[in-house]
Order: structure tokens, then C-alpha cells, then sequence
């Protein structure tokens, strides 16, 4: 490396960098390179949709420009060098491909957006690859494009993708003439990392410590049983299976959260509680949801890996009726976040905790709604339009994987409805007990919120 690139880098040459916590735990589930969390498919994948004259040499040229602005996609976690660490490389150009997508007047151009998202979301990628970004571009016409960003898991999150994507469509427009990209200063992950370290070590902290040591006290994640077990030898194999909360049953889900003082993500929290309840006997419940994880904002432009998987404990045996599980998952939900460490800090308070994951015929569902910054209309850039796919509807049965377990995400469009996927292992599940999972949530939430009175056995 040379001077002029560890300038680049704001790293000196051979640096040692700290995992953060994030990282220390995706070290955990490290299954080499063919599976798990440095597998080829543990990847984050979004699609934005194109419209106006699309300039090639400026896309690249801005996808260089973001990766010699984010270290990150430029890091290895250094993994066969005794304690692990990260190490940052100078920038590499990003791989830029470009498919032609067929303009078939007999089907939607939409489904065949949805169809191509998917295609790329079964593709893979080397946590070997540097930089831990590449690009797809579909395109119908000159004027009508699909943008897709694939970064490596170790290197980003959802949220991630959505400061990226701003980045480039920043760095596109100043390469197109329409001005400097006048983005805030970034924070580097590896400052995240150091950070971290030292918030972990102030006395707040061991507050928070003390906080889930009493409450998760003799507990273990709650789990479902799954259709066939998992042998050390299973390379997992993801699906994903969409669905569709439809604009009645959305808008009473809205409407019973304001009411209660709630957030929409409480009532269908609490309607997922219930299913899980009725799928496994068990009362007292402890589900798991995931965070942004970004517990300080100066580091919100700051791209990394920084979803916090969150247990959230809930007791439903004396639970009255929906309203009362509403307002009891809400008091859970506020007392996690105010008291919220990573994940591997939290599982170090509770030794139970995590007994789930060693048994191999049971699957941790975790529930979230998606929590991304600000990004729900069109934006312009320069001469073009562009707008994220979020009305996808189209179930797949290879898709990208998460480390373990089911991942439910839950998303509020901007059509009235919410849209929802499943992830899970084929190898684990048959789709057909996730379409029946859903069904019966489906049914419960309409129940609960039709008449949160009813009691729990009647949902």
C-alpha cells in the first residue's frame, strides 16, 4: 500500500482493526467459505428502479468513488491469525454488469422486475471479492432501468444500502455536471468499532448488563419446530416466500396502534406472539426482533454491518385479552430499547440464552419491520429518477441467506399495505408450513385488531 492510498484509507498500512461486536458474533456462526456468515450468499440485495438516460461511465465512476469513500467494503475480517481483526485495502473498481430485460407487452414490466430482483438475489459472492459491492444493471430500454446493489453481509446491512445508494446517486449526478456531491463527512467503521469499545466499558453499560441478567433470567430464545432436522453436514439453502397484509387490515392495525400509543411493529409484534404461542404451548415467551443497531446517529452515513439481533421477552399466561398483550408488548419493547447492548453482550448476561441454537430440530423466528432512513418516494438525480422496489410479490425458492433460523420482515408501503417475507431453509422447512404460518398469523391479526377485547384462546 502505497502513502498516497493509506491516505485514501485513513488506516496505516497493516493496521489492525477491532471486530465489533457485530462482527465478533457473525464470527460464530463462521462456517468457512461455502456457508453460514462468510458464505457466498449471506448477502444484502435491494433494487431501485431507473428512470431517464442512463450513463454507464458515470455509474461506474460513482461506484468507484463510493468505495474509496467507505472503507468497509473494502475490508477482510482476518479470520486464521489467532484473535480475529479487520485490515482495509486500498479501493478496487466494483464489478458493474449490464443484462437486457425483456419489454414482453403480454406481462407487466413489473413482474419482470420482480422476477429479475430474485434472479440476482440467488446469485453469489466470495467474502473473498473485494470490493464486498457489485452491481447489476437490467434495463428495458434507454430510459427504463433496474439498478441492483449486492454487498457481502460482513460488509453492510439494510440500512447500509440505503446510504450507499444515496452516495452513488450523489457522486453520479456531480460526475454528470450537476454539481459537487455535498455529502456529509463519513464516519468509518473501523472508528465504529473503537467507539464501541469504549461505550461497552462506561459504566452506563454494565446498567443495561444488570437490566438482562434480571430479565432473561433462566430463559432460552423460543423456537419452532421444523419439519426435518438439520445434520452437521447441511449446506442450508434459503427460500423466501412473500405475502401481503392487504389496506383493511393494515389500516386497523395502524388505527389500534395509535389508540394504544403504540408503534404499528407492537400490535404486529403481538400478533406474532400469539402465533407462536399457539404453534409451541409455551406462555412465556422470549421473541427476537432486529434493530438498526445504530445507537449513536453521528455514525447513521456510516456503512457497515450494524443490525442488532434483540431479545424481547413477554409473559402471556395471565394475559387477559389482545389489548392487554398489546400494552405489555409495548412495556417490553421500550425497556429494550432504553437498555440495548449487542447481542453477544446480552447472550453473556443470560447462559441459557442461546441453548436454542444448538438444538438440531428447531428453528428462532426473528420479526421486524424494516427500519431504513427516509426513502419511501422517488428521488432525482440530475436528469433521472430513481425509486426503490418495494412492491415485490414473487416467491423464490433460492434466495440470499441469513445465519440461522426464519427471518419475518415486515414492510409499510406506501400503497396502503404491508408487505411481508419469509426466510427460511429449505432444508429445514417445506413452504408449505410458512404459507400456513401466515395464514394463521393473517388470522390472528385481523382478529385482535377487529376486537382487541376477544380473549387470547379465541384469536
Amino acid at each position: 500500500m502505497t502513502l498516497q492510498q493509506s491516505a485514501i484509507t485513513g488506516e496505516e498500512p497493516d493496521a489492525r482493526i477491532p471486530l465489533s461486536t457485530n462482527l465478533a458474533m457473525l464470527c460464530l456462526f463462521d462456517k468457512g467459505e461455502t456457508d453460514g456468515a462468510f458464505g457466498p450468499r449471506h448477502l444484502v440485495i435491494l433494487g431501485w428502479r431507473l428512470t431517464g438516460p442512463l450513463d454507464l461511465a458515470a455509474l461506474q465512476g460513482a461506484l468507484d468513488d463510493a468505495v474509496a469513500r467507505h472503507e468497509i467494503l473494502r475490508t477482510v475480517i482476518v479470520r486464521d491469525d489467532g484473535e480475529p481483526y479487520q485490515k482495509v485495502h486500498p479501493p478496487r473498481s466494483p464489478r458493474l454488469e449490464v443484462v437486457t430485460l425483456a419489454a414482453d407487452e403480454s406481462r407487466p414490466r413489473d413482474v419482470v422486475v420482480d422476477e429479475f430482483i430474485n434472479g440476482v438475489e440467488a446469485s453469489t459472492m466470495s467474502v473473498n471479492e473485494l470490493p464486498h459491492l457489485r452491481a447489476v444493471i437490467g434495463r428495458f430500454d434507454d430510459k427504463d432501468a433496474v439498478l441492483t446493489l449486492i454487498t457481502h453481509h460482513i460488509a453492510s446491512d439494510g440500512w447500509s444500502l440505503h446510504v450507499l445508494l444515496r452516495d452513488i446517486a450523489a457522486f453520479y449526478a456531480a460526475r454528470r455536471g450537476f454539481g459537487e456531491p455535498g455529502l456529509p463527512p463519513a464516519r468509518q467503521y473501523g472508528d465504529y468499532a473503537r467507539w464501541q469499545q469504549k461505550d461497552l466499558a462506561d459504566p452506563s453499560a454494565d446498567l443495561k448488563r444488570a437490566y438482562w441478567r434480571e430479565k432473561l433470567k433462566g430463559v432460552e430464545i423460543t423456537d419452532i419446530r421444523a419439519d426435518r432436522r438439520l445434520t452437521p453436514q447441511t449446506t442450508a439453502v434459503y427460500s423466501v416466500y412473500r405475502f401481503v397484509i392487504g389496506e383493511e387490515l393494515t389500516a386497523g392495525t395502524l388505527n389500534l396502534a395509535r389508540t394504544m400509543r403504540s408503534s404499528p411493529f407492537m400490535v404486529l409484534l403481538s400478533a406474532f406472539n400469539v402465533l407462536i404461542h399457539k404453534m409451541t404451548g409455551i406462555t412465556d415467551l422470549v421473541s427476537s426482533t432486529i434493530t438498526s443497531g445504530r445507537v449513536d446517529p453521528s455514525f447513521n452515513d456510516t456503512i457497515g454491518p450494524f443490525f442488532n439481533l434483540v431479545p424481547l421477552r413477554t409473559d402471556l399466561s395471565d394475559c387477559r385479552n389482545f389489548m392487554e398483550l398489546v400494552r405489555r408488548t409495548r412495556a417490553t419493547c421500550l425497556e429494550a430499547y432504553a437498555n440495548e447492548l449487542p447481542f453477544g453482550d446480552i447472550a453473556a448476561q443470560a447462559p441459557d440464552l442461546t441453548n436454542t441454537y444448538t438444538r438440531d430440530n428447531g428453528a428462532v423466528c426473528a420479526f421486524q419491520l424494516l427500519q431504513n432512513p427516509a426513502m419511501t418516494e422517488p428521488e432525482v438525480v440530475g436528469d433521472m429518477q430513481y425509486a426503490e422496489v418495494r412492491e415485490r410479490y414473487l416467491s423464490c425458492a433460492e434466495t440470499s441467506d441469513i445465519p440461522n433460523g426464519v427471518l419475518w420482515g415486515m414492510d409499510m408501503m406506501s400503497n396502503g399495505k404491508i408487505g411481508g417475507t419469509m426466510r427460511f431453509n429449505s432444508k429445514q422447512f417445506d413452504e408449505a408450513t410458512m404459507v400456513r404460518m401466515v395464514d394463521d398469523y393473517r388470522r390472528i391479526l385481523a382478529s385482535g385488531v377487529a376486537d382487541p377485547q376477544r380473549p387470547l384462546s379465541a384469536l
